[in-house]
């Protein structure tokens, strides 16, 4: 369920489902690295006891010429997420769009030059509640 009071647009796209149990601390953040656009959106909960925050998941938009097609924009998340040859993937589609997964992380080219990534702490939400959110991530309609 998508908490009315959290702006459901981000670059471009709709999310239509978040998790239940997210942090109540939302924050967009826009930055560039290597040349690549980032936008996300992070919810927090926080503070703990040693007045620390936790991310529970973040919804990024990645933009850039150089993410032309899927293996450009794997290896660009194993350099910025610092994942070696070895980093456990798996095929993800999202909507007929080609993508991965790994334990945290759903990312997928949406067309060349714009990708998706969905990261989630997974030792608080499900495998499913990754799927969710990302499946449910379109582009808006104007």
């Amino acid at each position: 369920m998508v908490d009315d009071s959290v702006p459901r647009i981000l670059d471009g796209f709709e999310i239509g489902f978040l998790p239940d149990g997210l942090g109540p601390h939302v924050s967009d953040f826009t930055y560039e690295w290597e040349g690549v656009t980032h936008r996300s959106r992070v919810w927090e909960r926080g503070p703990d006891d040693s007045g620390s925050y936790s991310v529970d998941l973040t919804v990024k938009t990645l933009r850039s010429t150089s993410l032309s097609d899927l293996k450009a924009l794997r290896d660009y998340l194993a350099d910025y997420r610092e994942r070696g040859d070895e980093w456990p993937l798996e095929p993800f589609e999202h909507h007929g769009h080609p993508g991965y997964r790994s334990g945290d992380q759903v990312f997928w080219l949406q067309a060349p030059g714009v990708a998706v990534s969905v990261t989630i702490d997974s030792a608080r939400f499900t495998d499913r509640d990754l799927t969710r959110t990302a499946l449910g991530i379109r582009p808006a309609i104007d």
